[in-house]
């Protein structure tokens, strides 16, 4: 027989059994189905969480005051020593010369304010800082200008605001360009807005009100010799690493320290990262290997369904063995029909897939990964193969004068 007449053979084999058959299909169909869409799911995951981390900030490493020596919380010797960030760990992580792999670094200073517009007043975080934190934390924008180097030499109140204070102390369609809000007593004339950017890890980032740091410790903090945080951008997403080892050592001589009894935290946004994308990577392959087992349990089926047709069939086998019909011939008629089996649940499987990957799963929008639909497609024609094998390898050892008796 040829494969053309295998093929007819397997056809009209299915379609005297379209109930049984059907079921078969559905079993690599739901196998192909869920590896799909399960890897689709975890990709999607592992994007979003990295899309969250990047709004953080590109290229950064935050430097936050722990308040003192040490890693834990013993108050002796050196750990109960005051360590702060200073303008003169500014200048210096600013220095080439000791930092080249530095491109900025933007003095942070927060306090919770109320933010008032007329009769409108809602709360506000207000950051400190310098021009050079907006590029760092890479917000963006929308209208008018960011605040200069001037004004924090001249201790300017003026002020760049996020979005949730456009929606909540204006009216919709009022231009806040020019207009003045009060933080306590004292009025910030709005020279910016921001574009919008989100949220990550639940932190509002419209929540934001951006002034030079000399007047937020005129007007709002106090004077301090030390800042909340700095913010450092290195100069590549290649070179954050190096950066994070500059600035711990610069830091750490600063301090009369080690590194390792550094009393700031440093939190490497490429670290972040590189974490997020491991730990995803891990669920995504575990997702996979979840969805993979239905496969393996329509495979089982298809042996059971291919072992029963055998059954049915074993007085038609011992007619055609002893017409002459080879050994290779009832081989390849069986293992056809149980490949047929599973090509067809294979091309319905990916059908399914790529349909259900256009709807959200359980708020994460899925990201199809094209290997995963060619490698599902494929291992559900070799489970076909493979366990289609023992069945049709069983009908094609049966011995003519054994089938013809059989009832």
């Amino acid at each position: 027989m040829t494969w053309a007449d295998n093929i007819g053979a397997a056809l009209r084999g299915l379609n005297a059994n379209k109930l049984r058959s059907s079921l078969t299909v559905l079993g690599i169909l739901i196998g192909v189905a869920a590896v799909i869409l399960l890897v689709a799911v975890g990709n999607g995951s592992s994007q979003a969480v990295q899309n969250k981390i990047k709004l953080l900030g590109t290229n950064t490493i935050t430097i936050v005051n722990r308040g003192r020596f040490g890693r834990g919380p013993s108050t002796t010797g050196t750990q109960t020593q005051a360590s702060t960030i200073t303008a003169a760990d500014v200048a210096q992580l600013e220095d080439p010369t000791q930092a080249p792999d530095i491109l900025t670094v933007s003095p942070v200073i927060t306090a919770s304010e109320t933010a008032d517009y007329q009769a409108a007043s809602t709360s506000v975080t207000v950051t400190g800082t310098t021009p050079t934190y907006m590029g760092a934390e890479d917000y963006q924008l929308e209208a008018g200008q960011q605040i200069t180097s001037a004004d924090v030499t001249n201790h300017a109140l003026v002020v760049v605001i996020g979005q949730d204070l456009v929606t909540n102390l204006y009216e919709p369609g009022t231009n806040p360009i020019g207009t003045d809000i009060s933080f306590g007593a004292t009025q910030f004339q709005v020279v910016g807005v921001l574009a919008n950017k989100g949220s990550s890890s639940g932190e509002d980032l419209n929540d934001v009100a951006l002034v030079p740091y000399t007047a937020a410790e005129d007007q709002l903090t106090g004077y301090a010799t030390s800042f909340t945080e700095l913010i450092v951008q290195a100069t590549s997403s290649k070179t954050v690493n190096a950066a994070e080892n500059e600035a711990s050592d610069i830091l750490a001589s600063d301090n009369h320290t080690s590194v390792a009894d550094l009393p700031f935290t440093l939190i490497n946004e490429s670290s972040l990262l590189s974490t997020s994308a491991s730990t995803n990577e891990t669920f995504t392959v575990l997702l996979g290997a979840v969805a993979a087992i239905s496969l393996l349990v329509g495979g089982i089926g298809i042996m059971n369904i291919m072992l029963v047709t055998v059954t049915e069939r074993t007085r038609e086998i011992g007619i055609r063995k002893a017409i002459g019909a080879p050994r290779g011939a009832i081989l390849g008629q069986f293992l056809t029909e149980a490949v047929m089996l599973s090509l067809l649940g294979g091309i319905a499987g990916v059908t399914i897939g790529l349909i259900g990957s256009r709807f959200r799963i359980v708020g994460v929008k899925p990201v199809v990964a094209p290997t995963s639909i060619i490698e599902a497609f494929f291992v559900a024609v070799a489970i076909g193969v493979f366990f289609g094998f023992y069945p049709a390898n069983r009908a094609a050892s049966l011995r003519p004068i054994d089938a013809l008796r059989h009832e």
